[in-house]
C-alpha cells in the first residue's frame, strides 16, 4: 500500500513534470520583444507627457491582440533625450513568427489632460490625438520574431515634426506623431560639441540645435522643406570646456550631414522658412554599435 507521504511526493513530482514540460514547449516556440520609446526635442515646451494602455500585434497569420498595462504609463516624452530612453514592453514572450504592424494605444482625448503639454510658461494644455483612444498609434512596419531570439525596438518620437498649436476654435494641442522605429542590433550613434565662440551670437540663445540629414554632402534646410531632417537634438553647455555637447542616437548605419543651426526656434514642421539657415555643416558615417564623434571647432 503506497502511504500518504508517498502520493503526495508523487502528485507533486508529475505537476512539476507537467509545469516544466508546458514551458519547454512555449520556450520552443517563443521569441521575445522589446519595445522602448525615445524623444527627439521640440522648443518653449518644459513637459510633453504621453500616457500608453497598450501594444497591439497584427501577427501575419491571425487576428491582432493586444498586450494590455496592468497600469497606464506616463511619459515626458521630452525627457527622453540624448540617447535616454523608456521601456513599454521588456522581453515580453510571444509566440514566434512574422508580424505586419504594432499599434500604440494611448490616452489622449481632446479636452483632457492625461496626456498634456506644459509650456515655457508654465501652462499646461491638452494634448490629443484625432480620434487616438480608438486608433492609437499604427506602426506599419513588418518583423519577424525567431524561436528563442530577441527583438528590440527603439520608437523615436520627433516633436518637432509632431506637436502642432492649437487653432483658435481650441486650447488644446494636437500630436500628429512622426515616428521613426529602428532596430537597436542596427544602429549606432554621433556625438561631439560645438564650440561656444562658433555660437556667440544673440540669436543661438534660444535656437540652437544639431540637425542630422540622411546621406553626404546634403545641403540642409528646415522641418517644412523637401529636405527636412531626419532627427534634431539640443545641445548641453559645459562650462568647463565652454562648448555645446550634443549625441545624435539610434542611428542606422551609413552616411550622414550634420549641421548646426541657430534658427531651431523659429522652425515649423508645416512651413518652409526662407530665413532658417545653418552655422556649419560636416559629414559623418554611422557604424553598428560603435560612437562617431563630429566636433565643430
Amino acid at each position: 500500500m503506497i502511504s500518504k507521504n508517498t502520493l503526495t511526493l508523487i502528485i507533486i513530482s508529475l505537476l512539476t513534470i507537467f509545469f516544466t514540460g508546458c514551458s519547454s514547449e512555449d520556450e520552443e516556440i517563443n521569441g521575445t520583444l522589446s519595445l522602448s520609446v525615445s524623444d527627439g526635442p521640440i522648443d518653449n515646451a518644459t513637459e510633453v507627457v504621453v500616457v500608453f494602455s497598450a501594444i497591439e500585434l497584427k501577427p501575419k497569420e491571425g487576428a491582432p491582440y493586444t498586450i494590455t498595462f496592468s497600469e497606464a504609463r506616463s511619459i515626458n516624452l521630452l525627457g527622453l533625450q540624448n540617447g535616454e530612453s523608456a521601456p513599454l514592453l521588456q522581453n515580453e514572450s510571444l509566440e514566434a513568427g512574422d508580424y505586419n504592424w504594432m499599434r500604440l494605444l494611448v490616452d489622449a482625448n481632446e479636452g483632457e489632460t492625461d496626456s498634456y503639454i506644459t509650456l515655457d510658461d508654465g501652462t499646461t494644455h491638452s494634448l490629443y490625438i484625432p480620434s487616438g483612444s480608438e486608433t492609437g498609434l499604427k506602426i506599419n512596419r513588418s518583423f519577424t520574431i525567431a524561436v528563442g531570439e530577441s527583438v528590440n525596438f527603439m520608437i523615436d518620437f520627433d516633436l518637432r515634426k509632431s506637436v502642432l498649436a492649437p487653432n483658435n476654435q481650441s486650447d488644446g494641442y494636437k500630436l500628429k506623431p512622426v515616428l521613426r522605429v529602428t532596430d537597436l542590433t542596427e544602429v549606432g550613434s554621433i556625438t561631439g560639441f560645438v564650440d561656444a565662440s562658433l555660437v556667440s551670437d544673440e540669436s543661438c540663445t534660444e535656437g540652437l540645435a544639431i540637425y542630422a540629414y540622411i546621406g553626404a554632402d546634403v545641403t540642409p534646410d528646415d522641418e517644412g522643406s523637401a529636405t527636412s531632417p531626419l532627427t534634431t537634438a539640443i545641445p548641453v553647455y559645459e562650462s568647463a570646456n565652454d562648448r555645446f555637447n550634443y549625441t545624435l542616437s539610434f542611428l542606422s548605419a551609413g552616411d550622414y550631414t550634420v549641421s548646426v543651426t541657430c534658427d531651431a526656434d523659429l522652425d515649423s514642421a508645416d512651413i518652409d522658412d526662407s530665413e532658417w539657415g545653418v552655422i556649419e555643416s560636416l559629414n559623418g558615417t554611422v557604424i553598428v554599435d560603435q560612437i562617431t564623434e563630429l566636433n565643430f571647432e
